[in-house]
């Protein structure tokens, strides 16, 4: 009797042990990907950015080409940063002043009926990178590499600003490289991202999306929370952090974004 009660002790000691990794590690964007034949597969970053962005577009191309299911590749860039345009089959990378909107950064998918993604972009806000507060190496890397992430189809570990870091990019914080509070630093994935990234990407298709011809609707610029679509997610301060927009068809533009503190 004494061992039976034992095992089921165990059980349920080890059935509570798993059930945190299991939650932080499972963050992807609504299962959306991209299409592709083979594994690894490589998708191409647009660089629309300026020279004091190229160092860091570099960086988040080599830390996600760690995984071992996805490659990027940094390819010239085919937008105007300003309107930041998408092409169909890849993703374009793009720094301007985008205004006092109170993002710092965004990126959005366009997603086919099938799930599979057909074109992103991923932006930086230098309206807000231009002043002392975000002007830094580390707030810069942070996030250039959730931004591009987005565009593979993963989301946050976490959204609230206030917990302790988890030590990846794919994790709010005010405090991106740990120095203020002694703590992880936020700069580029961990293990757990990587680990997503093997789940999302653990099937193929007889079919690829990169490369693909454009969608046929709402294939254009979508610059405002008016043109975004619905509000389906907030974040830890109440702050609506993914949008939805059906273009009918079973065509859908995600955008998430990130707001300043």
């Amino acid at each position: 009797m004494k061992s039976r009660v034992w095992l089921l002790s165990l059980v349920v000691l080890l059935a509570f042990a798993a059930a945190p990794f299991s939650a932080s590690a499972s963050h992807s964007w609504g299962n959306y990907h991209w299409a592709r034949t083979s594994n690894p597969f490589t998708l191409s970053l647009g660089d629309n950015v300026s020279s004091a962005w190229d160092a860091y577009l570099g960086t988040t191309s080599s830390d996600w080409s760690a995984s071992s299911v996805l490659d990027t590749t940094i390819v010239p860039g085919g937008s105007n940063p300003k309107n930041c345009r998408p092409t169909s089959g890849r993703v374009e990378v793009c720094n301007s002043k985008y205004g006092f909107n109170g993002w710092l950064g965004l990126a959005q998918i366009w997603v086919w009926g099938d799930g599979h993604i057909a074109q992103g972009v991923a932006k930086v806000n230098d309206t807000y990178f231009n002043t002392a507060t975000y002007n830094t190496p580390a707030w810069k890397r942070l996030v250039m590499c959730q931004e591009v992430a987005h565009t593979f189809g993963l989301g946050h570990q976490d959204e609230n600003f206030s917990n302790p870091n988890l030590g990846t990019c794919m994790d709010y914080t005010s405090d991106p490289d740990g120095s203020l509070k002694g703590q992880l630093s936020n700069e580029h994935p961990n293990a757990h991202d990587y680990e997503q990234l093997e789940a999302i990407y653990n099937h193929l298709e007889s079919t690829a999306t990169i490369a693909s011809t454009p969608p046929t609707r709402g294939n254009g610029n979508f610059e405002t929370p008016q043109e975004w679509g619905q509000a389906v997610r907030t974040d830890g301060d109440g702050r609506p952090s993914l949008f939805e927009r059906d273009f009918g068809g079973g065509h859908k533009l995600f955008t998430f974004v990130i707001w300043i503190r």
